[in-house]
């Protein structure tokens, strides 16, 4: 399921203008959805239908499955960064469904079969939406089959499902009776079993974010993907944060903008106290796009070594952490006590992207980066 470099970098390039005229011009309506979908349960459906319209959701699949490689080609990785950002900065909820969409398909075409990868395609064309579910509680997901090659019977439930009502194919983590973790993809359709949280999260409640039991489902065999401990398998495993990351950029991208408009209409801007937090949060804004734009090239290129992808992106990763929760602190500074406005734009993507940032194991994932490069040198994400 792959082109060749040229194949690829030209389907890209004739893709690339219209797809992002279509979007630009659903932006208006993208942002509006944002502030009516704040609330419990709430799914930007109109959001999605966009997205779809425009030809985001099929943009990732390779262009030999009627796709245009849009972060699964490496030519693609730029045009997907951008995608990303730019649905992030509109509506952060929208944001993250998309890339659970990007990532499930870019897992199976990457450990899939050919089969599995051609009918995930067929899918997008005909409108489905796929999503990555991992997190479980004490009732993990499990599975056991009868004999190999026999149905699979799954048991237990994950937990922080995105789009939990209305994700059509998730493809989740299972574990064997062996104990070996394995991705499967289980399209739902009238089987489903969602139900809301336990407790509401501050943010990102535009993404419908729920559990889903999937107790007594049964699924062919064929819906195992890949091998066991594919889905940990460095360096895919942490590669992929570049596209949160992203996500993650187009929030502060909106927040900076929210910061200095709200400044300006106040006529505060010429302040010099002012002034300095707005250069700060100029600065923390760029330094994330240096990282997650690094991140992306060094992910999806092939001419890196794993364990310089791996530890470049966990360095990438806490890098675009860090400059998120500054960018937060400056408009609380700046903007004082109507940052926290309850309903307003700028008190909701403060919100939404405080949540979304909220990856787990930080500090793990820059410690592991730091070791390995002590006394090495970060790749050249632009070296010939």
């Amino acid at each position: 399921m792959t082109t060749t470099p040229d194949t690829a970098a030209t389907s890209i390039a004739l893709f690339e203008p219209a797809l992002f005229d279509r979007l630009r011009a659903s932006l208006p309506e993208i942002e509006a959805e944002a502030g009516r979908c704040d609330r419990d349960g709430a799914f930007p459906e109109q959001g999605i239908a966009l997205l779809r319209e425009a030809g985001a959701l099929s943009a990732p699949l390779p262009a030999t499955a009627g796709g245009f490689g849009l972060g699964t080609e490496p030519a693609g990785a730029l045009g997907m960064l951008r995608l990303l950002r730019l649905v992030g900065a509109a509506n952060l909820s929208l944001g993250r469904l998309f890339e659970g969409h990007v990532n499930a398909l870019k897992l199976l075409v990457r450990y899939g079969t050919a089969v599995q990868a051609q009918g995930a395609a067929n899918a997008v064309r005909d409108g489905a939406l796929f999503g990555i579910w991992v997190t479980e509680g004490t009732d993990g997901l499990r599975y056991t089959q009868d004999v190999p090659g026999a149905p699979l019977r799954l048991e237990g439930a994950k937990l922080f499902a995105s789009g939990a009502a209305q994700v059509t194919h998730p493809l989740v983590t299972a574990r064997s009776p062996d104990g070996d973790t394995r991705m499967m993809l289980v399209p739902l359709r009238d089987d489903r079993q969602a139900s809301a949280m336990p407790a509401s999260l501050a943010g990102m409640r535009g993404a419908c974010t729920g559990r889903h039991d999937f107790s007594g489902l049964v699924r062919p065999a064929d819906a195992l993907v890949g091998a066991p401990g594919d889905y940990l398998r460095q360096p895919e495993f942490s590669a992929g944060a570049w596209r949160g990351m992203a996500v993650a950029l187009g929030g502060i991208d909106r927040l900076v903008s929210l910061f200095c408009t709200g400044l300006a209409s106040r006529g505060r801007d010429n302040n010099p106290h002012q002034q300095v937090r707005i250069g700060e949060a100029l600065i923390a804004q760029e330094t994330a796009a240096l990282w997650t734009r690094k991140a992306a090239l060094v992910a999806e290129g092939d001419r890196f070594d794993p364990a310089d992808v791996a530890a470049t992106v966990n360095l990438a990763r806490i890098a675009c952490e860090t400059a998120g929760l500054d960018v937060i602190r400056l408009v609380q500074r700046g903007l004082g006590l109507s940052a926290f406005l309850a309903g307003s734009e700028v008190e909701r993507v403060m919100r939404d992207l405080a949540t979304y940032l909220r990856q787990p194991a930080p500090d793990e994932t820059l410690v592991e980066g730091a070791a390995w490069f002590a006394g090495r040198t970060l790749p050249d994400a632009d070296a010939a």
